[in-house]
């Protein structure tokens, strides 16, 4: 088995981020370069996050090898004993071979920095673009991602200069290299403590109103309104948008030089306007050049950048409002049953989708009925509690993490118990149930965050190029903190630990 569970949490873990991205992006309609970039920050991170587990195991087994093997003379300090001398060390079924682990840590770890600070700021900047050219969009990613990189380049050029002004500092690449990754673990922390904070509370609270049919159909509701605001803001947008560009439409003729440029934007139009405008457009006219009233190609730019925004934001409005209705719906429909004497749960308004013939075999509407009016209440009351319970205990062992003497982390003292029985299993799955709590609330908590309507991520493929981009940033510049705080609470880290053992391979890096 050695080498073999790796390999199989890699494939696992590409088929669950692919399935993710599915869920919120379009593979369709989205240029694959966007999918392939995405797709590729959200599997390194998950990735991160599984096989950090086996690292802890193999790092475990690892230190009761070299306590059986060294004496306490051959030691001379360099490794504290962990195990009787003479114990026998049972190498664990997860077991990756040594010098695989640093590689491939190095591998995924600079990867994902790269991703996050390079290539998917560009990437953002040129999906949200409005040019007409690949060189175009090119030249506005350049300048947009100058500005902003930089004010990072003067605050690290000025320090640099002090460094090399004082004479008490001796600096070397291995040195900048450190404090880069300092740096960007420190920005990754300040959102974590964000982001990790809300979803603490947020995940067990909802799943506590999960129970509630009546809170919830009146979050239904409200949510109802809410989005009706919306999809008429949405729709009042698209068609002030669709007007301008009729505008353009009529007043550039299909011999100006511009043409090409109002074609592309009219490609972006739904197709019920495309038509609208063809009908009404001369396309045997000729152009005036005396003229001064032409737009030019810096405007149509924009245009164009507005007509992708407002087709999406409509496209997504429409989507969510069937979707909700649906919802309300069903809540409805529960409301009503609850009180059915013959326990069948019935319909009001059948789901247009064609259901699934096994899933419709098994699920009975007597079996819908005492899910959704009986069981499913207290379902989700228990899951709220063990959440909470999770919570507490995360937030316990983040207040006295520090604490070595005695060990107050409960992440610790369950991972000490269990290696002093050297129990792998035991280990792996404490160690994968704390990392995944942890970044089921970072993560949602990314999923829920709307930043005003230009970064969302919405479901049933209605996310747009720049929200998944931005997803991407985001899980990349999260993880590798939250692994460190991982290790942290569980003192698989030497330095809050301060125990001189040999570290995880992640550590290392």
């Amino acid at each position: 088995m050695s080498g073999a569970a790796l390999g199989l949490e890699i494939v696992f873990v590409f088929f669950l981020a692919l399935f993710l991205l599915h869920r919120y992006g379009d593979f369709k309609k989205q240029h694959r370069l966007v999918i392939i970039a995405t797709l590729l920050a959200w599997y390194l991170c998950f990735l991160i996050v599984f096989i950090l587990p086996l690292d802890v195991s193999t790092t475990i087994y690892n230190r009761c090898k070299l306590a059986v093997n060294s004496s306490p003379a051959e030691n001379n300090g360099s490794y504290v004993t962990l195990a009787p001398s003479k114990q026998k060390c049972f190498k664990p079924w997860s077991y990756i071979p040594d010098g695989i682990m640093p590689i491939f840590w190095r591998v995924v770890y600079w990867t994902s920095q790269f991703l996050t600070w390079i290539l998917l700021p560009f990437m953002q900047s040129y999906a949200r673009s409005g040019g007409f050219s690949i060189t175009g969009k090119i030249k506005t990613a350049l300048i947009e991602n100058a500005i902003y990189y930089g004010t990072y380049l003067l605050i690290f050029g000025a320090f640099l200069i002090y460094v090399a002004v004082n004479p008490n500092f001796n600096l070397q690449w291995n040195q900048l290299q450190t404090i880069g990754i300092a740096a960007a673990n420190t920005w990754g922390l300040f959102l974590l403590v964000l982001l990790l904070g809300y979803g603490l509370v947020e995940i067990p609270r909802s799943h506590w109103n999960g129970a509630k049919r009546g809170y919830l159909l009146m979050k239904t509701y409200f949510k109802a309104a809410k989005l009706m605001t919306e999809k008429a803001d949405a729709e009042e947008n698209l068609e002030d948008i669709m007007e301008e560009v009729r505008k353009v439409s009529e007043s550039i003729k299909y011999n100006h030089p511009l043409r090409k440029c109002v074609d592309t934007i009219l490609k972006k139009c739904p197709t019920e306007y495309q038509e609208r405008m063809g009908r009404n457009m001369d396309d045997y006219e000729d152009f005036d050049e005396r003229q001064n009233s032409y737009p030019s190609e810096k405007s149509l730019a924009k245009l164009h950048k507005q007509v992708i925004y407002s087709v999406q934001r409509h496209r997504r409005t429409q989507v969510q409002w069937q979707i909700l209705l649906e919802q309300a719906f069903y809540l409805e429909d529960v409301a009503k049953n609850e009180s059915s004497a013959t326990r069948q749960f019935v319909h009001t308004f059948h789901s247009q989708e064609p259901e699934n013939k096994i899933i419709q075999y098994f699920y009975t509407p007597t079996v819908e009925w005492y899910w959704e009016c009986l069981l499913r209440p207290w379902f989700y009351r228990v899951l709220a509690v063990v959440l909470a319970t999770f919570s507490v205990i995360v937030v316990w062992s983040e207040c006295t993490f520090f604490s070595t003497k005695p060990v107050l982390s409960l992440f610790a003292v369950f991972i000490q118990l269990a290696e002093k029985t050297y129990n792998y299993i035991y280990i792996e799955m404490a160690c994968f149930l704390t990392i995944f709590f942890l970044s089921i609330c970072v993560y949602s908590t990314v999923f829920r965050i709307r930043v005003f309507n230009y970064y969302y991520l919405a479901s049933h493929h209605q996310t747009d190029a720049y929200s998944l981009l931005f997803s991407g940033m985001l899980f990349c510049r999260l993880t590798p903190p939250l692994c460190l705080n991982f290790l942290g609470l569980t003192h698989m880290d030497a330095t809050i630990s301060h125990k001189n053992t040999q570290p995880t391979a992640y550590t290392s890096v």
